[in-house]
């Protein structure tokens, strides 16, 4: 019985001791039991099709009766659930169709149809930020090596005159595949193409923070105005945002699905060995109640382990570590096999997520990485979230897209350590979120500030040519931080704040948003005497830049980042150490900077 009944009932109890009026008692216990609800069952069968006739598979269906406990079509779009109610409330939902909402007779076979939506759904096309009233160039011409190379090409963020186009917005969604890319090419004595090198990602690698979290807030802020290294006419502005901690012992409960590639392509020790070092971590952090199910594909795909709680870690490490890498790739299959897996074992309100790893080569079956795209959103609107783990691959871009349509992070794993630090060090940050749909819009202050350039967070040549407006808003992890950076023309007197900055954003499982507004205040430090945080990303933006060859930045030699990066190292961290030893392997394959004129305000 529901918590209703059972009131109601102890409510009669009650009253039967206190009352002799039979008349009265005899009411009450009416009252009582006209609220038990009808335990009837009733089998709500249909069909969902589209406007020509076509089922319509994988679509979301969600039951009143059953609160937020997702459903799907099956093949042709054929479903049936079981229902308590003779009357219910159906909704069936699916990404490119309007959202169909509607009473129905549970005891009679349904026959439904869902409209085509005409609103933009291509996930791979969203913002990274975005200009208000700004005009982006149309037609953006996107070189053929970009093409050949299956590789997106982006549009540099300029300089913006702040009296015709103050504001600025963008998404907290950031990965940190960049940086660990990045690294890998320099390691091997190669370059890496311009936009491999995302600013924004090499920056939020470290998770820098200049404040410990408020716990009574979700997110604590801080801002800092600097000089600027490379430009000492200018200023560097950063902007800190923290979110609250999570405790592990209060997350909700993990339904977790390993997908591991275990086809031939990853036998390299870079691959499989990698990820197989990063799930065994995974799993010694797991807790009784967490469970575990692994997918693994390559000749055939396979549920090598069925759902296996967190008490049982010897039996979950020994199905990971018999691993052996053979036959071919079919990717696509394997990720329908993980969400229905997924779905079998769906915890309400819990954490339910894929975690793929891969070297991303899908070389057998389905291809289309937008159809993907597509089934990652949909089921990531049912409350399944996908993260994806790349190694030993130069094609981070459709990993990545992958991860964002399905709500969740994307990493690429060079190494062991990288694996500690994503899996372990940031377990919490990375798969429990405070806050989603997370977006930040800055507003300078002409007064104070003539011109503008967000450092990273660059936007694809095909989005601008799309003329696409949406950002691509992403989710806040607890204790993750999250650094973005903007340099500046200052022009006033610093007596009114620089900006200011509306942070939007919703809470975990909350439909409501929430809005907040800080002040970017003129604080202004030399760059030298700034917490080390502040100076150690002053030196990420410059040596992306210097990756870049960007024509933003002028008067830095590698020498001076060398010496701003060491004054900047937080003693005894291993991983901002080795950035020094980036830079020196950098330095041995770039040309000797040569001295340009910054951009013109636009």
């Amino acid at each position: 019985m529901n918590k209703t009944c059972n009131d109601n009932i102890g409510r009669f109890y009650y009253y039967t001791q206190k009352m002799k009026n039979l008349r009265s008692v005899i009411f009450i216990f009416l009252l009582a039991i006209s609220s038990i609800p009808s335990f009837s069952q009733y089998y709500f069968r249909g069909e969902l099709k589209d406007e020509k006739g076509n089922g319509l598979q994988d679509a979301r269906i969600a039951l009143y009766s059953k609160g937020n406990y997702p459903f799907f079509t099956g093949k042709d779009g054929v479903f049936g659930l079981p229902t308590n109610l003779k009357i219910d409330t159906v909704t069936f939902m699916l990404e490119g169709y309007d959202t169909l909402r509607l009473p129905v007779p549970t005891s009679q076979y349904g026959q439904f149809v869902l409209k085509a939506s005409h609103k933009k759904t291509d996930n791979s096309l969203r913002l990274a930020s975005y200009t208000k009233h700004y005009p982006y160039p149309a037609n953006e011409p996107i070189d053929e090596g970009d093409n050949v190379l299956n590789r997106t090409a982006f549009i540099e963020n300029t300089v913006i005159t702040c009296q015709t186009h103050p504001e600025t917005a963008l998404g907290f969604n950031v990965d940190k595949a960049s940086y660990s890319n990045i690294r890998r090419l320099l390691n091997n004595k190669e370059r890496p193409l311009p936009d491999e090198v995302k600013i924004e990602e090499m920056l939020n690698f470290f998770n820098l923070k200049t404040t410990e979290a408020d716990p009574a807030k979700t997110f604590t802020f801080n801002s800092q105005i600097t000089t600027c290294p490379w430009n000492r006419e200018n200023r560097l502005l950063f902007i800190n945002l923290l979110a609250s901690k999570i405790h592990l012992d209060k997350t909700p409960t993990a339904n977790l699905v390993f997908l591991i590639d275990a086809s031939g392509s990853m036998e390299p020790i870079n691959r499989l060995p990698v990820v197989k070092a990063a799930f065994k971590l995974l799993t010694e952090n797991l807790r009784p109640t967490d469970k575990v199910t692994i997918v693994t594909y390559g000749d055939v795909v396979t549920e090598l382990l069925p759902a296996t709680t967190g008490d049982e870690k010897q039996k979950i490490i020994e199905s990971i570590e018999g691993l052996r890498p053979n036959g071919n790739t079919p990717g696509a299959s394997a990720i329908n096999m993980a969400y229905a897996k997924a779905r079998e074992n769906f915890i309400p309100y819990g954490n339910n997520r894929i975690i793929l790893a891969t070297d991303g080569d899908f070389n057998v079956g389905s291809t289309n990485f937008k159809g993907l795209e597509d089934m990652a959103k949909n089921q990531s609107q049912a409350g399944i979230t996908l993260s994806c783990l790349g190694v030993g691959i130069d094609k981070n871009e459709e990993l990545e897209a992958l991860a964002k349509a399905g709500k969740g992070n994307f990493a690429y794993l060079d190494n062991e350590t990288d694996a500690e630090k994503i899996l372990i060090n940031e377990f919490a940050k990375d798969l429990y979120a405070v806050a989603t749909n997370v977006l930040m819009n800055v507003q300078f202050n002409p007064k104070e500030v003539s011109a503008y350039r967000l450092i990273g967070f660059d936007n694809k040549k095909s989005a601008i040519n799309a003329g696409i407006t949406e950002l691509q808003a992403g989710e806040a992890g607890g204790g993750k931080s999250f650094m973005a950076a903007f340099e500046i023309t200052p022009s006033g007197n610093g007596a009114a704040p620089a900006a200011n900055i509306q942070l939007s954003y919703n809470l975990t499982n909350k439909p409501d948003i929430v809005k907040e507004q800080y002040e970017a205040v003129q604080n202004t430090e030399p760059i030298e005497t700034v917490p080390g945080p502040y100076r150690f990303s002053a030196s990420i933006l410059a040596f992306g830049q210097m990756l870049k060859q960007s024509e933003h930045y002028k008067d830095f030699s590698w020498g001076d980042l060398e010496r701003l990066t060491a004054s900047a190292i937080t003693p005894g961290d291993l991983l901002q150490k080795e950035l020094v030893e980036m830079i020196v392997k950098a330095r041995k394959i770039y040309p000797a900077r040569r001295k340009n004129k910054m951009a013109k305000a636009g």
